[in-house]
């Protein structure tokens, strides 16, 4: 029989589709309000678009030369875990399971079910309980199709991020063509110093990084790419700076039709500016964009689950997480453990809290791990890495991301004391779970017995669970 172990499945165009697919989601379509909401102007908030781009690019930078120099998967992750050690890794791991990615997924999530039902309803509002439930039940067609093939979640982001592409450029060419002719009127006075707030910037680009967050998914699959020290960099580079582009000429045309007022007012940016632009693609283009958040689900999930995986292997979650399926050779257990929690915050959750919410954990454990890298710089300047970035741009984009959270503490007090307090709450967890019962990982790769976990039952369950789920661990090294 075949051996089980995630197939090198992930080609250098995969690899752009992966990384286009989850830049391009909801963040482009519902963030214009939230960033223009908190620079004051249409000036300033293109400059914080521009901003962002930039902070994204060298992020992405700093991530692709971690991804050549560390040869596992899992992200953020296994970067810090490698760099910074255990304790800060696994409160990532607590942040990013019980807080950052199911709020993620939930935004995108109800973006997706906002503009699949605005066709249907508008020119009024669809109703928060039927844009709920077809949130819901996009999200469970992409859990089932994940946990089901790689193979066929890789070939649905591909064709996915060519529609994302279609999308933008629908807004773009009327939005460009009507600059053309001159409809300047919405850009006079957008530098307007009496309209910028300084302590709301933070939360601007919270919103910004948000559209553009998705840089970094490559370094979580980085076990199952073809070639991963060229096409990590060549794939990173090539789609930030495609959405770069995109995002720009997207929000010009934005501000080309849409007034100040209307942007703030719109629940759905994009589907305003086809109401007034383009009618006759009054029920496409929300379609599309509804089609936009269903890739950036499909990515979500793809590469997080890849995170439980290598944290289990790693002796960081329970050992069922680092098992595949017998046939699928999928990673079943870890794609299926978001199911409760993104319910949960679909159906209590707005969007914009949410987003303030997640943002903090993000962005201040991104930056731990870009620390990280001059961290590794540093410990091993003998190891030679294929790709290496100037020393300025991972210091700069370190600084900028924890001055970022630092400010926010006083732009939004409430939802950032809840996720500092969800980062924090893992220091108890660490110290009496963790830290005790995890011994030092055997240098075999193979366990026989994995460590108990939680509950002297744990090896009953994992046993049980695994007949049910029909998977078993990873038979060959894939790092």
């Amino acid at each position: 029989e075949e051996a089980v172990f995630l197939r090198k499945k992930i080609t250098l165009l995969r690899a752009f589709s992966l990384l286009i697919g989850s830049m391009v989601g909801s963040g482009i379509f519902i963030s214009p309000k939230g960033v223009l909401k908190n620079s004051g102007t249409v000036g300033f908030s293109l400059v914080v678009w521009f901003a962002c781009g930039v902070l994204s690019m060298f992020g992405a930078l700093c991530y692709a030369e971690l991804g050549t120099r560390i040869t596992k998967s899992g992200g953020h992750y296994i970067y810090i875990l490698e760099t910074l050690g255990p304790l800060p890794s696994f409160l990532f791991l607590w942040a990013e399971f019980f807080a950052i990615r199911p709020a993620n997924s939930a935004v995108v999530s109800l973006a997706f079910g906002r503009y699949m039902l605005e066709p249907f309803f508008a020119p009024c509002a669809a109703p928060v309980p039927a844009v709920k439930l077809v949130s819901l039940l996009g999200y469970y067609m992409v859990l089932t199709l994940n946990s089901w093939s790689v193979t066929w979640s890789a070939r649905l982001q591909t064709a996915l991020s060519i529609i994302k592409l279609l999308a933008l450029a629908l807004i773009i060419v009327p939005g460009m063509m009507l600059l053309a002719q001159g409809h300047t009127k919405n850009f006079q006075d957008a530098f307007d110093r009496q309209s910028l707030v300084l302590d709301k910037l933070p939360l601007a680009f919270y919103a910004g990084m948000f559209a553009y967050s998705g840089w970094f998914q490559a370094s979580f699959v980085r076990e199952e790419l073809v070639r991963p020290e060229r096409n990590i960099p060549l794939a990173v580079i090539v789609s930030v700076i495609t959405v770069i582009v995109g995002y720009m000429l997207t929000n010009v045309s934005y501000y080309t039709v849409l007034g100040t007022e209307d942007v703030l007012a719109s629940p759905a940016v994009a589907v305003s500016f086809v109401q007034r632009a383009f009618k006759s693609l009054i029920s496409v283009v929300p379609v599309l964009v509804a089609l936009s958040c269903f890739g950036t689900m499909n990515g979500g999930i793809f590469t997080f689950s890849r995170t439980l995986f290598v944290a289990s292997r790693e002796g960081q979650w329970p050992p069922l997480f680092s098992m595949i399926h017998i046939r699928r050779h999928t990673p079943l257990p870890a794609v299926m453990l978001m199911f409760p929690l993104v319910t949960a915050m679909v159906c209590i959750g707005d969007i914009y809290h949410l987003m303030n919410f997640f943002s903090f954990s993000r962005w201040l454990f991104i930056g731990l791990a870009t620390l990280g890298l001059i961290v590794h710089r540093h410990r091993h300047p003998e190891l030679h890495s294929p790709f290496k970035v100037p020393l300025f741009v991972p210091v700069s984009f370190t600084i900028i991301c924890l001055f970022t959270v630092a400010m926010s503490f006083y732009s939004d007090p409430v939802n950032i004391s809840i996720g500092c307090t969800m980062v924090l709450s893992g220091f108890p967890v660490y110290y009496l779970i963790i830290h005790r019962q995890m011994s030092t990982i055997s240098q075999n790769f193979l366990q026989t017995k994995p460590s108990s976990f939680f509950l002297p039952l744990s090896d009953y369950l994992t046993h049980k669970l695994q007949l049910l789920l029909e998977v078993v661990q990873q038979e060959i090294k894939t790092y």
